[in-house]
């Protein structure tokens, strides 16, 4: 069937929470997707910073078919070796002691907001979030997010966060009060527009914490697993948090999330307290045990480094030659954004779609910025390709 009969049919029967492109995929390989018409796109994407080795990577593929064929599922009251060596994994490769799992970022984070709480005291339950993050979809989670577009129409909201303007810690320190037992933040904030948080501002956070005694959360669900060009951003930045949440490329397009703490700070969750039907799936285990072992391997992200470099190079020169539409290049490692002037936000959703004609898929991030997010496997020759169909886009708005 071709794109339009597979379009009609999804029409008929979802909610219309999404604004779909028109173009239903049915393939996908390394950096590349093909829809039902038979036409291919390079993927800038990557599921939204999801598949980060790249669609259908023969090795987590394998996994998942061999772990399929053994055990698809089976409770949590039982011991499965995918999510042990899981764990064992993202624990020997972290500041960390103790994992939980789960399905997904928003699950992640709620499963960290939860930890804060019963962490601390039964008076200390407020979370302080930026302005401008984004933390998924869930009440809880839509709550913490700094982004009043994201709670229109879901009032009133759990209690229990505030947002302190972003790049201030003189604003996060006027927040504090004796109900605040945790700061919630983003290495870098991808939604609102791929803003990096700078070392001196999260130095700056991390010792609020510290003298408050507050619990330091780094929401890593996009910057994790590679995506900056180490295993974890907060390695790149001198700052560690007392809990972690990962998932988007955790199970390379299966859905699994983690949240990972100390020994000290796990023990507040006992048996009964949390848990999750599907966390840490056999499959998506399996999936996030291969993931992990790739992106361990010598030389992964060295390369992702070095191609960052190159990639921001070309970009600085695409700012250089069309300055009318942008004004410069920000983001870190494989997570990057082409900063747009007022002329060029007048054309973002524009930009995007056309890029889509041209087969080339990317997204227009808080209103601001052109973000990529490739598979970090992504070629030299593949961003080129990216550069020459952006200036031919950017061309015709000249």
């Amino acid at each position: 069937m071709k794109n339009a009969t597979w379009i009609q049919r999804s029409e008929t029967v979802f909610i219309g929470t999404y604004n779909r492109f028109p173009a239903a995929m049915v393939r996908g390989s390394g950096c590349c997707l093909w829809d039902a018409d038979g036409k291919k796109y390079l993927d800038f994407l990557a599921g939204i910073a999801v598949c980060s080795l790249g669609h259908c990577h023969p090795q987590v593929t394998e996994a998942i078919c061999r772990q399929a064929g053994a055990l698809v599922h089976v409770s949590n009251l039982f011991h499965t070796p995918p999510q042990i060596e899981l764990a064992e994994l993202l624990v020997s490769n972290s500041f960390a002691d103790r994992v939980f799992m789960c399905n997904s970022g928003a699950e992640a984070n709620e499963a960290a907001i939860k930890l804060a709480r019963i962490h601390s005291s039964p008076e200390r339950y407020e979370i302080i979030a930026l302005a401008g993050s984004f933390h998924g979809r869930t009440l809880a989670t839509v709550a913490a997010t700094g982004q009043p577009k994201f709670h229109q129409g879901f009032e009133p909201l759990p209690q229990g966060f505030v947002h302190a303007e972003f790049g201030s810690p003189q604003a996060i320190e006027q927040l504090i009060s004796p109900h605040t037992c945790a700061i919630l933040c983003e290495p870098l904030q991808g939604e609102s527009g791929v803003r990096p948080l700078d070392t001196e501002y999260l130095q700056a956070i991390r010792s609020i914490c510290d003298r408050h005694g507050l619990l330091l959360i780094f929401d890593e669900v996009q910057t994790g697993l590679g995506r900056t060009g180490s295993l974890f951003a907060y390695e790149q930045l001198g700052v560690t948090p007392d809990i972690m949440t990962l998932a988007k490329a955790l199970g390379n397009g299966l859905p699994i999330g983690a949240m990972l703490t100390t020994d000290r700070i796990a023990a507040s969750l006992t048996v009964g307290s949390h848990a999750s039907t599907f966390g840490g799936n056999p499959v998506a285990a399996a999936a996030g045990v291969e993931v992990l072992k790739i992106l361990l391997s010598d030389g992964f992200l060295d390369a992702v480094q070095e191609k960052s470099r190159y990639f921001v190079a070309q970009l600085e020169t695409v700012a250089a030659q069309y300055p009318h539409l942008a004004s410069g290049v920000r983001g870190a490692g494989l997570l990057l954004g082409l900063v747009l002037t007022d002329r060029g936000i007048e054309e973002g959703a524009a930009i995007v779609q056309q890029m889509f004609e041209e087969g080339v898929l990317i997204n227009f991030a808080g209103n601001r910025v052109l973000r990529f997010v490739p598979p970090l496997i992504v070629t030299k020759e593949e961003i080129d390709e990216l550069i020459s169909k952006l200036c031919t886009v950017f061309d015709r708005l000249t």
